[in-house]
């Protein structure tokens, strides 16, 4: 066992070193990572038949696919979903989630709290940009608006359109304008969430555990709330690949492994205890997984979600991270803050392709 911060790290000593796992977990964003560090290899077409994955996987798990070749698989699938805070609700007035946009801001000012020095006792929205907040800004929120963050072939960033700008504004106002909410309040918004001095926070479906077991806090989840009739979502997912290192007896031995926890049986499974939604349509989409009320908005999530195909994660996030502080710490507007951090992310593309 080592920290999460250390993870990737280790990972690629050990394996280089020739004594790492013969079975590799990665997040998906990571991918051209790994594959450019020689860290795994391509799945058997034997083990892992192409046409099989694309009949009974998500779509999303396409972005696997690189020269031809798949190179891991997930057990779980993950989307996001708005956790409020059902006690807070009711002393606000507010009988239920927001529907759409414009109420989840109406909604925010109504739960916000301050002492009488202005300090935030209870945040009406926890926004957290190094959680889950850019995926929200860049798949939802730009989408929402009308617009994408890059472009269909995945290799030009145009998010300082009109609609990436609406949508920075949107996220950004939440503290810079409304004040309903500090970025890095109570550290992380999950935390916020959890002390219950937060009305809302976005999260994805491997939250629900920590929440159900925090004592006091009663919770519910709804779906992310839409914009003009339309709702959009992010997907993502961590996947297994055979390590670089893994050959004869095993690398059968990974392959057999591979194909149990991507096994319909595993992944409902994985559901039942972790909270993790499966990554075939099959097993998440039964009636009883659409109409539960705490995996339900996440799995109906699924079927409007777009999963960013990464071309290194890292850089990627940051871009939001930058943009927020420029506009909300240095009163940046937001098509200037975009304008700085879609060159910088340009570079990392340009890098990347022209390799």
């Amino acid at each position: 066992h080592f920290p999460y911060a250390d993870y990737r790290k280790k990972v690629a000593i050990a394996v280089s070193a020739g004594d790492g796992p013969d079975v590799v977990q990665l997040y998906y964003g990571w991918l051209n990572d790994y594959r450019e560090g020689g860290l795994i290899q391509p799945l058997s077409s034997s083990a892992f038949p192409h046409a099989k994955i694309e009949e009974e996987f998500f779509p999303m798990v396409g972005t696997m696919k690189v020269d031809g070749n798949y190179w891991a698989l997930p057990t779980a699938v993950r989307s996001l979903a708005l956790f409020w805070n059902k006690d807070l609700f009711a002393e606000a007035g507010l009988s239920g989630p927001p529907e759409t946009l414009d109420e989840m801001v109406e909604f925010a000012k109504k739960l916000t709290k301050k002492d009488a020095n202005g300090s935030y006792l209870t945040v009406g929205f926890a926004v957290d940009t190094d959680g889950q907040d850019h995926h929200w800004w860049r798949e939802v929120l730009i989408r929402l608006y009308g617009g994408q963050p890059y472009s269909d072939d995945g290799k030009s960033v145009i998010y300082t359109s009109e609609a990436g700008a609406k949508a920075l504004k949107f996220i950004t106002d939440f503290e810079a304008t409304h004040k309903v909410g500090s970025n890095g309040f109570m550290n992380r918004g999950q935390d916020a969430f959890a002390a219950g001095q937060a009305g809302m926070v976005l999260d994805g479906s491997f939250r629900i555990s920590k929440f159900a077991k925090t004592e006091g806090l009663n919770f519910a989840i709804a779906e992310l709330p839409g914009h003009d009739g339309n709702r959009f979502n992010f997907s993502s997912y961590w996947v297994n690949g055979i390590s670089s290192k893994a050959d004869g007896e095993k690398k059968a031995a990974a392959e057999k492994f591979l194909q149990h926890i991507t096994s319909d049986e595993a992944m409902q499974l994985w559901l039942d205890t972790v909270g993790e939604l499966p990554a075939k349509p099959a097993v998440a989409l039964v009636d009883d997984n659409k109409a539960h009320p705490l995996y339900g908005p996440f799995i109906r999530g699924l079927s409007y979600a777009n999963a960013t195909a990464f071309v290194s994660e890292k850089p990627q996030r940051q871009s939001l991270i930058d943009a927020y502080d420029m506009v909300v710490l240095q009163g940046a507007d937001p098509a200037s803050a975009l304008k700085k951090v879609a060159k910088a992310e340009q570079e990392v593309f340009d890098e990347f392709f022209e390799d």
